[in-house]
């Protein structure tokens, strides 16, 4: 494999600036072009994109601009001998900060002080609402690079780290690793239920109405994974029911969130817009690892995050 430019697709406007993406590739030696829907792909281009269309299939090498490539038909890629590789790796800070950022938040109950705040109301909590981190059980399910990130923070808030692993190999900083069979006793005694999980087929609609009934009364689920892990239908009936405190939710099976959709009505519920990896250095984070990949290829080595 030779590369003889790098194509940005317009797509990645939807995780940062293609103009600052392309400036930040451009010291790798290799011309970089920013095209749009409509450009046709050959030996020697190498795309970087955040979806998927049929024509990238004829390049020589295609990178996903983040973690999760379910959309990209990775047998199409392998049939074609077209090289394609995600960028996972790079959002363990951002988004293990996001999640302390949403356990801070619930356990400190900022976010009833900000609605209060939006009504010019000084609103006290009841006594027993209030409460630290610090000897708190958080279950992270899946350990990857994402959920890495959420341990060692964690466990530096002094939280009792369990995760869950399709391996059950052990990991620094967590106490007790369960495998995905195990999960409603990973879950039993945790405080923060944290979703880190890639999607498959076997993690989608994993976390449904059985988990919800295990947790704690008091427990809090968070996702950042994506949002067909969980059943919505089971996570709105397990707030309505009280089989679970609260959430706090990136990620969600229709993206937008739809106006209609009563997730949005729980004052125990945190949404964000899928932004839990959001950094303004995210440009220079993704040319990075594409710029290994390219120092790679010129070598003959294997590429960085390589699926197909």
């Amino acid at each position: 494999m030779h590369i003889e430019r790098i194509a940005v697709d317009e797509s990645v406007g939807r995780t940062m600036p293609p103009g600052l993406f392309a400036e930040a590739l451009s010291g790798h030696g290799v011309p970089v072009e920013r095209v749009g829907d409509d450009e046709e792909f050959g030996p020697g281009d190498a795309v970087a994109t955040f979806g998927h269309r049929d024509a990238f299939v004829d390049a020589d090498w295609v990178h996903c601009v983040r973690a999760g490539y379910d959309e990209f038909p990775v047998a199409d890629y392998e049939a074609a001998g077209t090289a394609l590789t995600n960028s996972t790796g790079v959002h363990g800070t951002t988004v293990g900060e996001t999640v302390v950022a949403y356990m801070l938040t619930l356990a400190r109950r900022l976010h009833a002080y900000r609605d209060a705040q939006r009504d010019r109301e000084w609103d006290l909590p009841r006594y027993t609402e209030p409460f630290t981190l610090d000897g708190e059980r958080v279950c992270v399910v899946g350990l990857g690079t994402l959920g890495r990130g959420v341990v060692d923070r964690a466990a530096a808030l002094g939280m009792e780290v369990v995760g869950v692993r399709r391996s059950g190999d052990p990991v620094e900083n967590v106490s007790t690793v369960f495998t995905p069979d195990r999960l409603h006793e990973a879950v039993a005694d945790a405080r923060f239920v944290v979703l880190a999980m890639p999607l498959t087929e076997e993690t989608e609609g994993m976390v449904a109405a059985p988990t919800f009934e295990a947790m704690r009364e008091d427990a809090y689920l968070v996702n950042v994974a994506r949002g067909p892990v969980v059943d919505e239908a089971g996570l709105v009936a397990a707030l309505d029911d009280g089989d679970i405190a609260g959430a706090a939710l990136d990620v969600f099976a229709e993206e937008p969130l739809p106006a209609e959709s009563p997730l949005w009505d729980f004052d125990e519920v945190l949404v964000t817009p899928h932004v839990s990896a959001a950094t303004g250095k995210y440009h220079e984070d993704i040319a990075a690892l594409v710029g290994e990949n390219v120092e790679k290829i010129a070598a003959g080595e294997p590429l960085t995050n390589r699926v197909a």
